[in-house]
């Protein structure tokens, strides 16, 4: 790519940080249909009786299709814990690549917000949504931990300390350990606070709360990262001993075609683009951090089915391979933002990524950025949701951008210097 795109991406994240300035931090979500009383009473009766309740649903359904903005009158907006986690590591790398203080003001901000949305009645640091989630297992209530939340947070501190020491701006020794401890806090919460479930002699899934069953292919993804991690970081040799099961359970549940299910529960295979991301990004950091073998073998079927099944003939995400219900909408922010963190995670080892980054990068600047500078939420099969919801598409889009602009001025300036070389 030629520096156009960068100053086009540069631009949009400006468009972008105006917007969200004048918006606000809450939002509606993709769940605010089913997140107010009527919407929560439906969707638990659908799925208890699938055929009466396929009516129960049906007006929000029809809403979600062809009347977006009617969220409105089904919930109000919320501030997303995930969404500030994003915030927070999205302006830790512009200020990586800007050197700008207002962006690490905005960070740390993000950061304060998340230490005042904890979930309380938990000993350590934890996170979850802001509503009552109706899922086929039952409700899981407002502020119940989940493990596909808390490993944002965990990176936002740890990637906003990198930040700082990679700036000219510095923070105060006593904020420091304060991130550290918070960081050493979710740790524990993700080894103590979520239940392992063993099957076999070298792993184990693990709870998606601290309440419920194994069997969800991301939750352990994302929990085998949190404890990799952390075991570098704090010198834990018994977090990698769990992580090395939970790491073991999502490389087992890979299908012999490449893919990864949602769930190995027998009932939830479907795969989607945006949840295989979830795991294929989980195993490229794990690969970083260990040069786990498998990892890399996982990763290269992983990278083959994924070109080959989630995305359509223009070269761009597509939600699922495998449906579990009918799609109403044709492609989705999040999915977009996913495929571009997944391929600047990869690229180095894939190359054949590069194509498909480059398009995908293309297509939100020409296409999805609205007037105001705020993403479209989703391209539905007639119109556009234009909707923005802050952990549905525009906090990991805004990350992504800016991780794309770090990682692309980066692999520049090598170029530049390289080129220096040669002429000198």
């Amino acid at each position: 790519m030629s520096t156009a795109p960068i100053e086009r991406v540069l631009n949009a994240l400006d468009g972008f940080v105006g917007w969200h300035g004048a918006f606000g931090e809450t939002s509606f979500d993709h769940q605010s249909f089913y997140a107010g009383p009527f919407g929560r009473r439906a969707k638990a009766f659908y799925y208890r009786h699938r055929l009466l309740g396929t009516a129960a649903v049906a007006p929000m359904v029809f809403c979600e299709a062809l009347a977006p903005a009617a969220r409105r009158f089904f919930h109000r907006p919320l501030r997303f814990p995930i969404a500030d986690a994003h915030y927070a590591i999205g302006y830790g790398f512009l200020y990586e690549t800007t050197g700008n203080p207002a962006d690490l003001t905005r960070a740390i901000h993000f950061l304060t917000k998340l230490k005042e949305t904890r979930c309380r009645g938990y000993k350590e640091y934890c996170w979850g949504y802001p509503f009552d989630w109706v899922t086929r297992n039952g409700i899981i209530r407002e502020r119940t931990p989940l493990i596909t939340t808390t490993p944002y947070v965990y990176e936002a501190f740890l990637h906003v300390l990198h930040a700082v020491d990679m700036g000219p701006q510095r923070i105060s020794a006593e904020l420091r350990g304060e991130w550290d401890q918070i960081a050493e806090s979710i740790a524990r919460h993700a080894r103590v606070d979520i239940k392992d479930f063993k099957l076999s002699a070298a792993a184990s899934s693990c709870s998606y709360t601290p309440f419920d069953g194994g069997g969800v292919v991301n939750a352990a993804a994302y929990r085998a990262f949190l404890l990799t991690s952390a075991s570098k970081a704090f010198a834990r040799d018994d977090y990698w001993e769990i992580a090395e099961r939970n790491l073991n359970f999502v490389l087992d549940a890979q299908n012999p075609d490449g893919s990864w299910p949602y769930a190995v529960d027998g009932v939830r295979d479907f795969v989607d683009h945006f949840h295989t991301c979830f795991v294929m990004k989980a195993l490229a950091k794990i690969h970083t951090l260990t040069g786990h073998r498998r990892c890399r073998a996982a990763l290269s079927r992983g990278v083959e089915y994924y070109l080959a099944n989630l995305f359509d003939s223009d070269g761009l995400p597509k939600p699922f391979a495998r449906a579990p219900r009918l799609t109403i909408y044709r492609r989705e922010l999040y999915d977009c933002a996913e495929s571009i963190n997944l391929c600047l995670l990869l690229q180095d080892r894939f190359p054949q990524l590069r194509a498909t980054l480059d398009t995908v990068v293309l297509e939100i600047l020409n296409r999805w950025i609205k007037p105001d500078g705020s993403f479209r939420s989703r391209q539905l099969l007639i119109g556009w949701d234009d909707v923005p919801m802050h952990r549905w598409g525009q906090a990991q889009m805004f990350r992504s951008l800016a991780f794309y602009l770090r990682e692309e001025t980066r692999r520049l300036d090598r170029q530049h210097e390289e080129h220096q070389v040669r002429r000198d």
